[in-house]
């Protein structure tokens, strides 16, 4: 079967500065040209990296909660060393349908990885190391003496079994932050329980009850087909992190144990879902793309996809009904002629919103998304169409700011990816590089750090310390 050719990127040239800015003032443009240059990703690495002198042990497996957490840190310049057990942590080997041609190829070793796990390994070193052993848990405590971070997703009490847990790793380290990522943390009464992985924190937390159509409408609860609950947990473990950073370097000289969750990572952004709650014991239910406190605020099918539209207030509201009236008159007469649509509160009412989304679901049936997006702005209504992936890699605004890019990695060669948010004038995240096959920084790390000679590492290869054991063929 022959693979498809995907065009080059970017396959329309980014835009030039002139272009972008052209018929505005000079006024006018004097201020957004002031802050592109100061924040142009071009420019990145000109200059210092905020978290260059902060060391972190990543030794998560398993979960991306952890990768996540790291991959913040390593964007904004933490030398991150990911300690992976001998052969790698299993998430590598994860691919679209199970389909290898979906993974990306060491040009020397041919050893394959999935793009998930090589997108969160941006600027990390992976060293490889056995924890089952005792000579691999001492070879960790020697890292923790030249680390200031440690991540560690161990099943609850693991790593204090062996001697490795926060109790013993301060002793060596007292300045030492230590993270816990996991599924229910490690006390309480489920800390023991399993299954709280991130699409069962996902429903557990209230987060899934909310998402989706309701059944009314022939909907059920959707769960994010992105991982977003350990993107959210991951997130808060590196604030967390980061605020523990400040605390030692400026109040206490020591670190701390730090603990997160996806699931009550979750918990903390489901807004008014909880003051509703206590309120009259009302649970905000399902009502798919429509909103409960705006109407109009979804996303619609169109001619040739689907748009979101948002009508946040007022003003906005009779924009959209404005923007209809220019092609069908009657609609806009009828909306604004309607009294039980005239105060936002009553709009809300779910056969009033049954009604100006069936409205403006025919006017938009005979519009394309681009069509859409440019008569509605006319009237500075706030829209956009729903973008393919391939559309966004070749959006003007997002290409112009970089916030899409080619990486060319000499392991992997050339791969599309999604650059750092982190957009600051004196030190702005960056990628380096872009993942790296497992073990591949044995050899640095472990002479750099801990003085290892060849010797050493002919042992730890022979005893499965750093390296798979081979099994003995049956003769």
């Amino acid at each position: 079967m022959d693979t498809p050719k995907v065009p080059s990127w970017p396959a329309i040239p980014i835009a030039k500065p002139e272009e972008v800015y052209a018929g505005l003032s000079d006024q006018a443009k004097d201020y957004p040209l002031y802050l592109e240059s100061i924040t142009r990703q071009e420019k990145n690495f000109e200059k210092p990296e905020a978290l260059a002198l902060l060391r972190v042990l990543d030794c998560t497996t398993s979960m991306m909660i952890g990768h996540w957490c790291s991959s913040q840190l390593s964007e904004l310049g933490a030398e991150v060393i990911q300690v992976e057990p001998p052969g790698g942590d299993p998430l590598r080997k994860l691919t679209p349908f199970g389909r290898k041609e979906y993974m990306f190829k060491d040009k020397e070793s041919g050893e394959e990885v999935g793009g998930q796990f090589l997108h969160e390994m941006r600027n990390k070193l992976s060293v490889t190391l056995n924890l089952e052993t005792e000579e691999g848990r001492e070879i960790l405590k020697k890292l923790v003496v030249h680390s200031d971070v440690v991540i560690e997703n161990g099943t609850p009490g693991q790593w204090d079994a062996w001697g490795i847990g926060y109790r013993q790793l301060r002793e060596i380290n007292p300045r030492l932050i230590y993270c816990w990522v996991g599924q229910r943390g490690q006390w309480g009464p489920l800390k023991d329980k399993p299954g709280m992985l991130e699409p069962t924190a996902q429903a557990a937390c209230g987060f899934v009850h909310g998402t989706g159509d309701p059944k009314e409408f022939g909907g059920q609860p959707t769960r994010s087909a992105l991982w977003m609950a350990d993107h959210v947990g991951g997130t808060s473990a590196a604030m967390g992190i980061l605020a523990a950073v400040l605390y030692r370097n400026n109040v206490s000289g020591e670190g701390q144990f730090i603990e997160a969750t996806s699931a009550e990572a979750i918990i903390r952004i489901l807004d008014y879902s909880w003051a509703w709650y206590s309120m009259d014991g009302s649970i905000r239910p399902r009502y798919g793309n429509w909103d409960l406190a705006i109407n109009i605020y979804a996303v619609n099918p169109c001619k040739d996809g689907y748009m979101m539209v948002g009508g946040g207030h007022d003003r906005l509201w009779y924009r959209i009904w404005r923007t209809v009236g220019d092609e069908q008159p009657a609609v806009e007469e009828d909306i604004l002629g309607d009294l039980h649509l005239r105060d936002v509160t009553e709009r809300l009412a779910h056969d009033m919103q049954v009604k100006t989304y069936t409205m403006l679901g025919e006017w938009l049936k005979d519009n394309p998304r681009s069509e859409a997006e440019r008569k509605l702005s006319k009237q500075q209504v706030a829209s956009g169409g729903v973008l393919y992936v391939n559309e966004v890699a070749e959006y003007p605004h997002f290409k112009y700011r970089g916030h899409v890019a080619e990486c060319d990695s000499p392991h992997y060669g050339k791969i599309l990816y999604g650059t750092t948010p982190f957009l600051q004038h004196k030190t702005p995240g960056r990628l380096k590089w872009l993942g790296r096959p497992v073990g591949y920084d044995n050899e640095d790390v472990y002479r750099r750090l801990l003085g290892f000679n060849r010797d050493d590492f002919a042992r730890l290869s022979q005893t499965g310390v750093t390296h798979e054991e081979e099994e003995e063929e049956e003769l």
